[in-house]
């Protein structure tokens, strides 16, 4: 019998103020029109709540550009399930206050650098950097436990050292230092964004010694690449085991990238019951477990380990999501995870879109 999932993904919208050149989204994105209404999102919720899902995060695109996260919040809190707001920090003066009023339980918000101007540059849009330290200050005055995310990536990961400082400065409770995942937009600025196994190994060796100095102080979570590795890691903790996602339009996903994959059956919110889908979803077993596993990684000892890694990873790199994982060294395709383009000029980022109404 596989696992329930511990948390589920709301992610309300695909709308953002941001344009992050490393966002997760797809690039093809859900417009306002086809949002899901609050009325289903409270169903989902009641469901998750039911099945045992234990937390929900609110996600996006930027959460608080959908209307309604106030009566989700509430709603949450209503049936028993622990609520997290993921959020650019760009937001109305006072939302986070209502928010906290409404439930909200913690917050996630993003910083893209500990230089102001980079930092706005790296988001996409002027005046960002200010506005997130704003937000900061109305979580502390809430009440809230805060949570810093920044992804890392060949722009900033020479700051890693300052940018824990910063988080420390700014009061948070923890720190998450996300490596880029290369699928979707991050893809499409691979030379940008991608750096050397050598800034790599530096920022590990700072990021150590931080979490050492900084215990039970701020926690710190580093969530490292495995492209320069030997093996790769399980990616959500293994398809369909831990993790469910809703995308803007009611989509049912194992993982936040899955429709990058082709032949993919989606189910929609409402078309059955969200256990349903989970236990037996087509898009739920497709790689769930080790079934599915061609050779080398049907026979190989860690398949319960790491589950074959990334299958969003493998088809970006292979154009098969049933080849190996290219992180491990008996994938055929093992190193493409480290070649650049050198004909595409460093620095000049490809934004991510906005969807629109």
């Amino acid at each position: 019998m596989h696992e329930l999932p511990l948390a589920l993904l709301a992610e309300l919208t695909h709308r953002c103020p941001l344009a992050c050149p490393y966002c997760y989204n797809p690039t093809e994105l859900v417009k306002r029109g086809n949002e899901m209404p609050a009325a289903q999102w409270k169903e989902v919720l009641s469901q998750a709540a039911h099945m045992g899902v234990l937390q929900v995060h609110f996600s996006g695109g930027e959460p608080l550009a959908y209307p309604q996260i106030e009566a989700l919040v509430k709603y949450a809190q209503e049936v028993g399930l622990y609520s997290n707001l993921i959020t650019s920090g760009i937001a109305a003066p006072g939302r986070i206050h209502r928010l906290a009023q409404s439930g909200l339980q913690h917050v996630q918000i993003s910083l893209q650098d500990v230089d102001e101007a980079e930092a706005d540059r790296i988001a996409g849009l002027g005046g960002a950097y200010a506005r997130k330290r704003a937000a900061i200050d109305e979580i502390h005055s809430s009440g809230l436990p805060l949570t810093l995310n920044v992804v890392i990536h060949r722009a900033n990961i020479g700051r890693v050292a300052a940018i824990i400082r910063l988080a420390q400065e700014l009061g948070a409770q923890r720190l998450e230092l996300a490596h880029v995942q290369y699928y979707g937009w991050a893809l499409t600025n691979w030379n940008q964004l991608f750096p050397e196994r050598e800034q790599l190994e530096a920022a590990i060796t700072i990021v150590e010694a931080e979490k050492s100095r900084l215990t039970g102080i701020m926690r710190i979570d580093h969530v490292f690449p495995d492209y320069h590795a030997r093996r790769p890691k399980a990616c959500m903790g293994g398809w369909g085991r831990r993790f469910i996602v809703i995308a803007p339009d009611g989509c049912v996903l194992p993982c936040h990238a899955a429709r990058t994959l082709p032949d993919m059956q989606f189910e929609q919110v409402g078309a059955r019951n969200l256990m349903d889908i989970w236990n037996d979803g087509a898009a739920f077993t497709r790689f769930r477990g080790t079934d599915w596993m061609p050779e080398p990684c049907s026979s190989c000892t860690r398949r319960e380990i790491d589950f074959g890694g990334c299958r969003c990873q493998a088809f970006a790199l292979t154009g098969d999501p049933e080849a190996t994982d290219p992180v491990c060294e008996l994938s055929s395709a093992h190193g493409r995870l480290t070649q650049r383009d050198d004909s595409i000029a460093i620095g000049d980022f490809n934004y991510r879109s906005n969807p629109g109404k």
